[in-house]
């Protein structure tokens, strides 16, 4: 599948800020199963600083503005092409090993309930079955924590969702990274994009999240509990991270106090241009 990708993330600062610093972990990872036939990255009027690949194989940008900055926006745009490798992450180059992915985070702390979703669900499943444990687990959170847009708010932990009862891919993610490290599997969060053939999917879905587990034999396999799937031709990945504040596509250092606003707009669509080059 070929995807079109239009994101556009607009912040307003008032009063201006003095100074904003960015780092972009906005552009797709290299793999098998995508490829970005064509990407940009832009952040009008913005000073371009140092760009390099860390060592979990995603490329990150940066950039700065100088004051007084009263509208930032970062603008992606692309074409990715995409296939299903069944949630297997191949040919991902990256350096750091598996199991500096069983520590947690205040997102994926693993309290007394996680440990009891983790432990429960994988009790009938033997420990050399590492596929059908993170399989299990990935069914365990989506039956635990409902998906609910607006349910809770960026700074929610696994366990805070977990007693709610309800979150956001985000939630979802975290609580699916706690069950599987309390399991013994490396684990990590996933951000990237997602299509809906049904155009269906508002901003904050459509800029979505999974999580990673480390199988032995294997390598990386994607779970999505807000789907009840593996990543397959519809998901493109940009970056990961122990959490989602590892893994953030956008992280921003600016000086000055004040009020900031965000606005999001997200497209994923097919490649028109392609589809029609091939009737």
């Amino acid at each position: 599948m070929r995807l079109t990708v239009s994101h556009t993330t607009t912040y307003q600062f008032s009063p201006p800020k003095r100074g904003v610093v960015q780092s972009h972990r906005l552009t797709p990872a290299r793999t098998a199963g995508q490829a970005a036939r064509s990407w940009s990255v832009s952040v009008p009027g913005a000073t371009q600083g140092a760009a390099f690949r860390d060592g979990a194989g995603d490329w990150i940008d940066t950039v700065s503005l100088a004051g007084p900055v009263s509208e930032l926006s970062v603008e992606v745009t692309g074409v990715v092409e995409t296939s299903d490798t069944s949630g297997v992450l191949r040919d991902h180059r990256e350096t750091v090993p598996p199991m500096a992915y069983l520590r947690e985070t205040r997102a994926t702390h693993v309290d007394h309930d996680l440990a009891v979703l983790s432990r429960d669900a994988v009790a009938e499943l033997p420990e050399d079955d590492a596929l059908g444990r993170a399989h299990a687990l990935s069914e365990a959170v989506a039956a635990r924590i409902a998906y609910r847009s607006g349910s809770t708010l960026w700074g929610t932990s696994a366990a805070e969702a977990l007693a709610q009862g309800e979150g956001v891919c985000q939630d979802q993610a975290h609580a699916l990274i706690a069950v599987a490290i309390a399991a013994g599997l490396p684990a990590r969060y996933v951000a990237g994009y997602l299509y809906s053939a049904n155009g269906d999917l508002a901003a904050d879905e459509a800029t979505h999240a999974w999580a990673e587990i480390w199988i032995d034999r294997l390598g990386w396999v994607g779970f999505d509990p807000a789907n009840g799937c593996c990543p397959d031709d519809r998901y493109i990945r940009l970056g990961s991270g122990h959490d989602a504040v590892g893994a953030a596509p956008i992280r921003s250092v600016s000086e000055g106090a004040g009020d900031e606003h965000l606005d999001v707009s997200v497209s994923i669509l097919p490649d028109t241009a392609q589809s029609q080059s091939q009737q």
